[in-house]
């Protein structure tokens, strides 16, 4: 009978080993994609942007389409995230239907959630509101960028159609990859940022001679953007790693402005077959839904030199090793990091000591002397560049003075009070050999 229930429970045991392994690879598998609710303005979207929309399920996406004021909407329940990433294309909605609105879609990004929106000139009240929550300020409905050096020849003669060069390109590869080598074609609202917000990113500006205005009147005041101060594509990647990505061109998307024609309406310019719309918009998918530009930190190790375990206390003035393992996320798979530019710091309120760190092996290590102070310390790797997620690694050790039986027992500094006593000895020690001497003689005499 025993051996019976041992068998029995060997065999399930057997099983739920199987069932944790199959879980485990299931995990691996889906590890890197991404549930995504896509909002469209109309279900024709689906059709015309959907160029964008297969690269997205390419990269691996669990895509579900719904209409902006579909009633079931829902991006939160029972406290929990339905989604993990949010793409608006619905440039004109006025309000989304079920329980999605402006707030719910700044808690969805302050939990981390990324979010992708794509506006036009019919841009309305929620996209415009969700924009000033994140720094950016969408120009009013009806504007649109006009730029009357640089507008395509098919342009029906607002110069509304416009065209960017790559020099128009935020310089960072982690955001927009490789440069399209081809003009990208933009048609719709600009946007300028706010200045007092250092986490928005420049992605897409207007050349020198763009601004924004309504196309079909006379310009009576001030533009809301004037030249490169007038973004077209713009993003942010917020302190808790979120990021997102707004653009005043939903057909910027578009299978239409992926395989136009382009070229300028001057003489003489150079005709493209098509734009580099869609290259851009890959590599910016591609960031706002983190499988660009994503750092982690692996195994941190400290020690003394000529030791390979960490001790409860250091003791001043000694000399260590620090090493720390950075990876990145590359075709979803974590690889090393390559980087010059990372810093330690050794922190004690204040840094007493910052270096650079040297890739050797596979990590970053470095040797330094602790400072002659004493206390509670950490060693601080704080890596913050563009177009990467913000790498933060603490590590918090003591540093303890030097115990009685530590200090030297001669020190050079005190070597002329050494000789000065030695001498005061051998002084003492030849006159009381005189002063006994004389006496002596007095005596015999």
């Amino acid at each position: 009978m025993a051996v019976g229930q041992r068998k029995k429970r060997g065999g399930m045991q057997q099983v739920l080993g199987t069932s944790v392994l199959l879980l485990v690879s299931l995990l691996s598998v889906t590890e890197g994609t991404g549930r995504t609710l896509v909002l469209l303005e109309n279900i024709n979207m689906k059709e015309t942007h959907s160029m964008f929309f297969k690269s997205l399920a390419d990269l691996g996406f669990n895509l579900t389409f719904k209409i902006s004021d579909d009633p079931g909407l829902s991006l939160i329940k029972y406290g929990e995230f339905l989604y993990d990433h949010l793409v608006i294309f619905s440039p004109s909605v006025e309000d989304f239907g079920g329980n999605i609105n402006v707030d719910t879609i700044t808690t969805f990004i302050d939990g981390g959630g990324n979010v992708l929106v794509a506006a036009s000139s019919d841009i309305g009240d929620p996209l415009r509101e969700l924009g000033s929550e994140c720094g950016i300020e969408f120009d009013e409905e009806k504007t649109a960028v006009i730029d009357h050096h640089n507008y395509d020849v098919s342009d029906p003669g607002l110069h509304t159609l416009i065209i960017a060069d790559n020099e128009q390109l935020l310089k960072a590869p982690a955001v927009v990859g490789k440069q399209p080598k081809n003009p990208l074609l933009y048609q719709g609202v600009g946007m300028v940022a706010d200045p007092d917000n250092p986490l928005v990113l420049d992605i897409l500006t207007g050349a020198s001679s763009s601004y924004s205005f309504f196309p079909d009147k006379p310009i009576t005041q001030y533009p809301h953007g004037v030249g490169k101060n007038t973004l077209l594509i713009a993003g942010l990647q917020a302190r808790n790693n979120a990021r997102v990505v707004f653009s005043g061109s939903v057909d910027f998307f578009s299978d239409a402005f992926f395989n136009s024609p382009v070229q300028k309406a001057t003489p003489g310019s150079e005709r493209f077959s098509k734009t580099g719309n869609y290259e851009l918009a890959v590599a910016l998918s591609r960031w706002v839904f983190k499988e660009e530009g994503v750092l982690r930190v692996g195994k941190v190790s400290h020690h003394r030199v000529g030791e390979t375990q960490p001790p409860n206390a250091y003791t001043i003035t000694d000399l260590v090793e620090y090493s720390v393992v950075i990876e990145k996320l590359s075709n979803g798979k974590w690889v090393p990091f390559d980087g010059d530019d990372i810093q330690l710091e050794f922190v004690r309120i204040d840094p007493f000591v910052r270096t650079y760190l040297k890739r050797k092996d596979g990590k970053y290590s470095v040797q330094f002397k602790l400072p002659d102070v004493y206390g509670v310390f950490q060693f601080k790797v704080d890596y913050n560049r563009l177009g990467y997620t913000h790498l933060y690694s603490s590590t918090q050790v003591s540093v303890r003075p030097l115990q009685h039986t530590q200090y030297e027992r001669f020190i050079p500094s005190a070597y002329p009070y050494y000789a000065s006593t030695f001498s005061m000895m051998v002084g003492l020690f030849l006159f009381s050999v005189v002063f006994l001497h004389m006496r002596e003689k007095e005596k015999a005499e």
